[in-house]
C-alpha cells in the first residue's frame, strides 16, 4: 500500500539489460522495481516506496517531501565555465534577447 495521498512522481522506463520494465520514483532514487509488465513495476515501486516509508516514519527519519506537493519560484543559480557564459551573452546580445532568454531556451529543448 502506497503512503496515505500518494504524490510522489513515479517513473517507467524498459531496461535493456534486465529485458524487464523499471518502476522508479524520483523522490527515491535508490529505489527500483523490475516487472515483466509496466504495470506490474509501478505496482511494485509503489509498494516498495509504502514500505521503506512506513520504515523511515517508524524509525523517525526525515521523509523526502513529494516534489508535487513543492514550490518553485523559477529561479535557481547555475554555475557555468566562463567561455560558455560570455558565448552565451554573444548568442542574447545578437538576438537582441536577454542572457535569461536564452539560457531558459536552451534548458528548455
Amino acid at each position: 500500500m502506497a503512503p496515505k495521498n500518494d504524490k510522489y512522481t513515479y517513473r517507467l522506463t524498459w531496461s535493456e539489460d534486465d529485458n524487464e520494465y523499471v518502476g522508479l520514483c524520483a523522490e527515491f532514487p535508490s529505489l527500483s522495481w523490475l516487472a515483466d509488465t509496466p504495470e506490474k513495476a509501478l505496482k511494485g515501486i509503489r509498494k516498495l516506496v509504502a514500505d521503506v516509508f512506513l520504515d523511515m516514519a517508524k524509525n523517525g527519519e526525515p521523509i523526502p517531501e513529494p516534489i508535487s506537493s513543492k514550490h518553485f519560484s523559477g529561479k535557481f543559480m547555475v554555475r557555468v565555465p566562463p567561455d560558455v557564459h560570455r558565448k552565451l551573452a554573444i548568442q542574447a546580445a545578437e538576438s537582441g534577447v536577454s542572457l535569461n532568454r536564452i539560457a531558459s531556451s536552451k534548458l528548455s529543448q
